[in-house]
């Protein structure tokens, strides 16, 4: 092939734009709800919960109802109904590093997507806004599922493929209770054991040593027969697990839980820097932390 022609086919053909990923590691940062954003896109298996759109785009798209999903089928990032609503998924296969900016992005496909038509969602979206920008901020109003029948239209559970597809997505879910003793604290059932993991609000270091107070106090366990399991990081935030017997309900810990807020508030108002035994419970606790995003 001539240069000449090399040279006309690059004319023809227009550059891909690179699009660069960023990393974001708290997501969630300045939403009034972040714990319980982390928790729900961490911890729980189903739960919803309704968005508020910001007038410019009630405007732009029509006051269309808007859900917040732990996870929809097949792990979509979003998907739109006949009648209007549109629904977008926390827990997904293909994410950037600002889930933020993912989540705004897959709303806002689904917005621009004709009314129970199939939303295409890029893997990578490229800089614009993100949920802090298309929200009306305020405290999530989640509800919890026990199985995934809130995806689907009236009668469409009727359908064998669909229940076939429902059932094997129910029993992936392990119990979950939210409770109401903290903020984003969460009681599950796994095979032979339970847990309550929580989502603490503050800064890193700050609700570390303060895990760390209560770690060489000795009130750091819920009670007899707890175990603190440790700890992982999820979104910026540190996420507390205990280990708790497998045959007590979730409302028995409702209490303890309460108690341990309370230690843990208490904690928080020390200003003294850590003693040597402190410092050496905070190692302890760094050696028991994951890492999840």
């Amino acid at each position: 092939m001539s240069k000449r022609r090399k040279s006309q086919r690059a004319e023809a053909t227009p550059k891909r734009e690179k699009v660069r990923d960023v990393f974001v590691p708290r997501p969630f940062e300045g939403l009034v709800d972040e714990p319980e954003w982390i928790a729900l896109r961490e911890l729980v298996p189903a739960a919803s919960a309704p968005l508020r759109l910001t007038p410019e785009l009630v405007e732009e798209y029509g006051d269309r109802p808007v859900t917040l999903a732990t996870v929809l089928p097949m792990a979509a990032p979003a998907m739109t109904k006949p009648d209007g609503r549109v629904f977008i998924g926390l827990q997904r296969h293909q994410q950037s590093g600002d889930v933020s900016r993912d989540l705004a992005d897959a709303l806002l496909c689904a917005l621009r997507t004709e009314p129970g038509g199939q939303v295409s969602v890029p893997p990578l979206p490229g800089p614009g806004p993100r949920l802090q920008d298309i929200l009306v901020d305020g405290p999530l109003e989640i509800s919890m599922h026990e199985g995934f029948e809130f995806w689907l239209d009236p009668g469409a559970a009727d359908d064998p493929n669909v229940q076939a597809s429902l059932e094997r997505a129910n029993a992936a879910i392990y119990p979950t209770v939210k409770l109401a003793a903290a903020r984003a604290a969460y009681w599950c059932q796994v095979p032979e054991k339970a847990h309550v993991r929580l989502v603490l609000p503050e800064d890193e270091d700050v609700a570390l040593d303060a895990l760390s107070r209560l770690s060489v106090a000795g009130t750091l366990t819920l009670g007899d027969d707890t175990r603190f399991a440790g700890m992982f990081r999820a979104h910026g935030r540190l996420v507390p697990v205990w280990d708790l017997p497998e045959d007590a309900p979730a409302a028995d810990w409702e209490e303890p839980v309460t108690g341990f807020a309370k230690r843990y508030a208490e904690a928080l108002e020390e200003r003294e820097p850590l003693d040597a035994a402190g410092r050496r419970a905070r190692q302890g606790l760094l050696g028991r932390q994951l890492t999840l995003r």
